[in-house]
């Protein structure tokens, strides 16, 4: 493997993609940086670091996992990807229910270029609305416990703080967009996986002072323990791994046919089903619905509210349980606006293709809708249990959920699947120039779609 990424730097034009990379994605740390004028960003994280130790955990977690950070210090990247996220869900959901688009999306390049499009006016839509609320909830000190965070308030700060964010956030679509073009890989998923990967620091340097004498928690961790933790990390990895290579392939054999002197087709081919097919968007929707009460509880001083959160709060047996029931919901609920067997089944019946021992047509349809659902099931069960281990990790240790939070969740996910993608293009490169892979036996598998 080592002398696979040494022969990566020996071709120019991928050691120029892979350098042109990692200068995106530099460019983009740099900016999660920079602060939003107007706003004392020491005073907002320390309010978010309170925020954390007592609510245990609201949608902040989740827009600060996806910006690297950057909304804890909210800096000119606070609202990350999340724009171009949301988008791209409500696009696809679209998709499915208009059929305008629906239309679009068949017509192949030019139809993509056209819902891209239509993604990015998406984007700067909800990056203004988004801003602007945040703008209107900076201004009030009853939201921060009494702590001045804009100095100046009005309508000056908040057209501020709107073309900030929303250019922040289209700066940060173009980023991605650059590394898709000139770079390596998936350039949305690897500026996401770079501001996961930059909070590493931060919980080895956890560890190490929840291991000195006389640490501030629960109970000191031990060399064993720590041990035990990477143990449990390196099981982690190897069950995503697994969860986003496996999959159930389909034998489909398509008939000879005579074209004047030519006998065309009799191949068998195989149709790849995913046994996680929503990738990380089933935990996003199910943590987005779970956090939402508690997120609403802390600003909302409503009793009903507050014992709904207090019932959902993060670390408890009823987030844990409702998370789990949600996540295999949504494994089942994308899966099926992801996939259409009804129309697979009729572009295999246009072309000849059948499977073998089953009628093309509707009983095509069919079978692919009764191995779907064998199939998402337990990988939805799966992906709940990975989705939930760093809960149960953290209270089980007694840790910090940042730490806990690389032993699984929508993190580990999100890191595995983007190197995963990442290594399989470059080793796409290296094998279409006579170069050894990664691998010696066998390739790595690609996913079928990105999540960002």
């Amino acid at each position: 493997m080592l002398q696979a990424f040494a022969n990566s730097f020996k071709i120019p034009d991928l050691r120029k993609k892979i350098l042109f990379t990692f200068g995106i994605i530099a460019v983009y740390r740099l900016g999660t940086f920079i602060p939003t004028p107007g706003i004392d960003g020491g005073k907002l994280s320390v309010f978010f670091e309170n925020l954390a130790q007592t609510s245990g955990g609201t949608l902040f977690g989740v827009m600060n996992l996806f910006s690297g950070g950057a909304i804890h210090r909210l800096t000119i990247f606070a609202l990350g990807i999340m724009p171009y996220i949301s988008s791209s869900i409500i696009m696809q959901l679209l998709t499915v229910v208009i059929p305008a688009l629906e239309k679009l999306a068949k017509e192949g390049e030019v139809g993509r270029k056209m819902i891209n499009q239509y993604t990015r006016y998406g984007t700067i839509i909800l990056s203004v609305i988004q801003s602007f609320f945040i703008a209107l909830w900076l201004e009030n000190p009853s939201h921060f416990d009494g702590l001045e965070i804009v100095e100046f308030p009005g309508w000056g700060f908040r057209l501020l703080t709107v073309i900030t964010l929303t250019t922040g956030s289209a700066f940060i679509m173009w980023l991605g967009e650059q590394i898709q073009e000139k770079g390596i890989g998936n350039g949305m998923s690897l500026i996401v996986a770079a501001g996961i990967l930059s909070r590493a620091p931060t919980a080895v340097s956890q560890i190490i002072a929840l291991m000195k004498p006389g640490a501030h928690s629960a109970r000191q961790i031990d060399p064993l323990t720590v041990v035990f933790m990477l143990a449990i990390m390196v099981l982690a990895i190897v069950a995503v791994v697994m969860l986003t290579q496996g999959e159930r392939k389909i034998p489909v054999q398509y008939p000879k046919r005579v074209i004047g002197r030519k006998v065309m087709g009799g191949q068998s081919v195989f149709i790849p089903f995913k046994v996680n097919n929503g990738g990380v968007m089933p935990i996003i929707f199910a943590q987005s619905i779970i956090l939402f009460p508690a997120t609403i509880g802390v600003f909302v001083p409503n009793n009903f509210i507050q014992q709904v959160a207090t019932s959902l709060a993060s670390q408890t047996w009823g987030y844990t349980i409702s998370t789990m029931l949600l996540i295999i919901f949504f494994s089942y609920f994308y899966t099926a606006i992801a996939f259409n067997p009804v129309d697979v089944a009729e572009n295999m019946k246009k072309y000849g293709g059948f499977i073998p021992g089953v009628r093309p047509g509707a009983s095509t349809a069919d079978f692919f809708d009764f191995i779907i659902n064998r199939i998402t099931l337990p990988g939805g069960i799966f992906l709940a249990v990975i989705a939930v281990a760093p809960d149960l990790i953290a209270k089980w240790l007694s840790i910090p959920y940042q730490v806990a939070d690389f032993f699984g969740g929508t993190a580990l996910l999100i890191v595995v699947g983007v190197s995963l993608d990442t290594i399989k293009q470059i080793e796409s490169q290296l094998l279409m120039r006579h170069y050894e892979g990664f691998m010696k036996r066998g390739r790595i598998r690609g996913r079928q779609r990105q999540y960002v």
